[in-house]
This record gives structure tokens, C-alpha cells and sequence, in this order.
């Protein structure tokens, strides 16, 4: 193939790609590798704010080794996909223990630690070492089938292996340090801001004279991929225990399942199991809290809180401890049980604030 891609995406990204996003503009594999693991599956605004926080609080990858597994969950918290961070945590002190500290040159290597993928891992190697490595991202799969009219089945391992091999060849051939970190965020660029799902600006892409998809006048039909996941929906009902001085119960989710690994009110499949999870005389003390919504990307959880008012800080029969305002704070909580507790913290205070007496 010829070089008309690298040159057009080189040229275009120099001129009109993105230059401020906060993890751009660095060859520091620890701020592109977060950066990386953050944006997976997550838009590039919402993450802006976390990644700030991360690095102010974790500056290098030691410092995120160091810190424990708690806090930074409490950081990630509302970023969903809690795996990633746990991930993180994990890659982290693999970086620490077995690379001294500082990440592996090659694709190949970084495969191997904890949460990283072969996208990733190209990233992160073309990026900061240069590496001729392509990625494969969401962003780069649109812009790569659409200019090559690329309308094999991507939910087939075979059409996959066949785009990566073809992302391969069209990778820039010379000048790699400076070009391959150019070219890569040129293509994620494109896909981010003109090579949309909906409506791309095809006008204004430098791509725009080859693309086979804008020839064919479809380009929104690609890439193809058949094979979808079916949403679900799911309802669980929460236990609200809550002390005199508003102390909260909470235990620390399992691994694997639905927010594994943060501090939550205690789960049940129904409100029999919540009410035989209790002292037969607190059953009365029970009140039903609006049910709401929560949305995750394959599915709707149906929340259904129920209150349980007690005096002083009794020792429930479940897995947990109390909590207060204060060490809360620190937790990990997911977002939704979080914003219903903040929400519930400030009607308590509004009250006490507008109580005559």
C-alpha cells in the first residue's frame, strides 16, 4: 500500500488535531497508559476532571503502587467499569515489582501486565518509544473500514486479524519516533472529532478523496459488525441502614459482580431476602424509599431502597461495618448509592438548618 494515509492523517493532526487534551503533548508512558485505561469506554470530557485528580493525588506509578486499593477506587468512583481500576492497581505494582519501576519499551511486553490490551499496548508504545505498532481502537476501526471499504464482518475473529494486519501495513515506514506518535493521534483524532458514527464531517476529512465508504455513499455503514449485545435489566433492593447519628451500614462488594470491590449498602434479589436478613423485630422499623433507575452500558438496574432507621450503632447480622459522613469520604462508592446518600446528607442538613428549635 501506498503512504497516502500516514502522510494525509500526519499532515491533517499537525494542523487541526486535537493539541490540549491533558495527557497529549508527553512521551511519559504512566500519563498515556492512565489516560488510555480511562478512556476506554468512556468519553474524553468526563475524564479530563478524573485524570487531574489521579495525578494529583498518584504524580508516578509508584505513588499509585504504593496507595491502597480503597482509595483509589474512591477516586475512580463514577467512572464505571470498576475492573480498570482495579487493573490499574494491580498494573501498577506489576510495573514496580517486576520492572523497576518504569514500563516496558515494546507492545509485546506490555501485553503482559494487568489490564492491558493489544490497542492499549500500541498506544502506549507508539506514542512514547515510537514503536511501528498499529492500534485498533473504536476510533481507528471506523476510520480504518470506512477509507478502505472494509465490510467484512468484524464480529468474526478472522475479519479482525485480517483489519489488524491491513492497520499494520498502512502505518508510517521512516522517522518513527516523531511520526508513529504523530500518526496515531491523527487517527484517534479523526475518529474522536470528524469520522463520527452519526453524520461524519466528510467534507472537512483529509481522507475524504480515497475513502471508499464515502464513494459508496454509506459511510455510516461501517464497520460491520453483526453480532450485538442485548440489554437487561435487573432489580435490587438496598438496604439503608442508618444509625441515630447517621452513621451508614456498608460492606465491601465481591469480585466478580456488580460493583466488585466498593463499599455499598448491603444487596438483595428481592425485599423478602432483605427483611430475612434482619431481626424480626426491625422488619416494622422498615421504610420503602423511591425506587430510581441506573443505567450501565448493557443494562438498567431497577434500585429499590429501603430504610431502616435504628438507634444507637447495633451489630447487624451481614457483612459490613458503620461508617460515618467522615470515612465515607474515603470509600469507593458506586455512583449511584453515593449521589442517593449525598442527596439524603443535605436534605438532613437543610432541615437541621431550618429546625426553630
Amino acid at each position: 500500500m501506498d503512504d497516502f494515509l500516514a502522510t494525509a492523517v500526519m499532515r491533517w493532526q499537525a494542523h487541526s488535531g486535537r493539541h490540549d487534551l491533558p495527557w497529549q503533548n508527553t512521551r511519559d508512558p504512566y500519563r498515556v497508559w492512565l489516560s488510555e485505561i480511562m478512556l476506554q469506554q468512556t468519553q474524553v470530557t468526563t475524564v479530563q476532571d478524573y485524570f487531574a485528580r489521579f495525578l494529583a493525588r498518584f504524580a508516578d506509578v509508584q505513588a499509585l503502587a504504593q496507595a491502597p486499593l480503597d482509595e483509589v477506587l474512591h477516586l475512580w468512583a463514577g467512572l464505571g467499569y470498576y475492573s480498570r481500576a482495579r487493573n490499574l492497581h494491580r498494573c501498577a505494582q506489576d510495573v514496580e515489582r517486576l520492572h523497576g519501576g518504569a514500563f516496558p519499551r515494546t507492545a509485546q511486553q506490555l501485553q503482559t501486565l494487568p489490564g492491558i490490551g493489544r490497542s492499549t499496548a500500541a498506544a502506549i508504545a507508539a506514542l512514547c518509544f515510537g514503536e511501528r505498532v498499529a492500534i485498533l481502537d473504536g476510533n481507528v476501526k471506523r476510520v480504518l473500514t470506512r477509507y478502505l471499504g472494509f465490510a467484512d464482518d468484524l464480529a468474526l475473529a478472522l475479519s479482525e486479524r485480517r483489519l489488524w494486519d491491513l492497520a499494520t501495513e498502512l502505518l508510517p515506514k521512516d522517522h518513527l519516533l516523531h511520526n508513529m506518535a504523530r500518526y496515531t493521534q491523527g487517527m484517534m483524532d479523526l475518529g474522536a472529532t470528524l469520522c463520527t458514527p452519526k453524520k461524519p464531517a466528510c467534507p472537512a476529512c483529509p481522507l475524504s478523496s480515497r475513502c471508499v465508504a464515502r464513494a459508496l455513499g454509506s459511510p455510516e455503514k461501517f464497520p460491520v459488525k453483526t453480532r450485538k449485545l442485548k440489554r437487561s435489566a435487573e432489580s435490587i433492593w438496598l438496604l439503608w441502614a442508618q444509625a441515630e447519628d447517621g452513621a451508614v451500614w456498608l460492606s465491601q462488594r465481591p469480585t466478580p459482580g456488580v460493583w466488585a470491590g466498593l463499599y455499598c449498602l448491603p444487596l438483595f434479589a428481592d425485599r423478602q431476602a432483605l427483611q430475612a436478613a434482619l431481626d424480626p423485630k426491625d422488619e416494622a422499623l422498615l421504610q420503602d424509599a423511591p425506587a430510581f433507575k441506573h443505567v450501565l452500558t448493557h443494562k438498567d438496574l431497577y434500585l429499590h431502597p429501603v430504610l431502616l432507621r435504628l438507634d444507637g450503632r447495633p451489630a447487624l447480622a451481614l457483612d459490613g461495618q458503620w461508617f460515618d459522613a467522615a470515612q465515607m469520604a474515603k470509600l469507593g462508592l458506586p455512583a449511584p448509592i453515593k449521589k442517593m446518600l449525598d442527596l439524603a446528607g443535605q436534605t438532613t442538613r437543610a432541615a437541621t438548618c431550618t429546625d426553630p428549635n
